[in-house]
């Protein structure tokens, strides 16, 4: 059963890097392959990725979901029931809480989408504006990120470093 699994994951691999390959040399966003950097806007990126994910999910995920939930379910279906019982109790110990690490990124780039789109450059080529534009931006949407952020999150600490000063014993 593990080595279907590794050749699945392997077959799987290989599929997502032709669709983004295939997508690349297809898609009119990036001029079929031809456009240069200096050509591409953040509207180009924007609609390029979704796109590219929505194939990724049509030719990769779907077919993923399917073998592996099909595969799971038949699997459990053949395990003893003491088996059943004992993945059941390491489920309710091993729960922990899941954090959103990977978020922060996306939040910025999403902040940053509406900024340039503020300031009226969201379809703008990357070529017709100085890259130090560009860089600047992105600094001052991560500080103004930052401090709407941060601020918050400060007054809930202080709020809950009072409290757990002034804790009763």
């Amino acid at each position: 059963m593990l080595i279907v699994c590794i050749a699945a994951i392997v077959v799987l691999c290989y599929i997502a890097v032709i669709v983004v390959i295939w997508h690349i040399e297809t898609t009119p966003i990036g001029n079929y392959g031809t456009a240069t950097i200096d050509q591409w806007s953040l509207d180009w990126i924007v609609g390029f990725v979704i796109v590219l994910i929505l194939w990724e999910l049509l030719f990769v995920g779907l077919p993923a979901g399917l073998f592996f939930g099909l595969g799971g379910y038949f699997w459990w279906q053949r395990l003893p029931a003491d088996e059943k019982e004992w993945y059941k109790k390491e489920e309710k110990k091993s729960h922990k809480s899941r954090n959103a690490g990977g978020s922060f990124g996306l939040v910025l780039f999403i902040a940053y989408c509406i900024y340039i789109a503020i300031e009226g450059n969201y379809y703008t080529a990357f070529g017709s504006l100085p890259y130090t534009y560009w860089v600047y931006s992105y600094l001052l949407t991560m500080v103004w990120l930052l401090i709407i952020i941060g601020i918050p999150i400060a007054i809930a600490g202080l709020i809950y470093l009072r409290y757990w000063l002034n804790k009763p014993e």
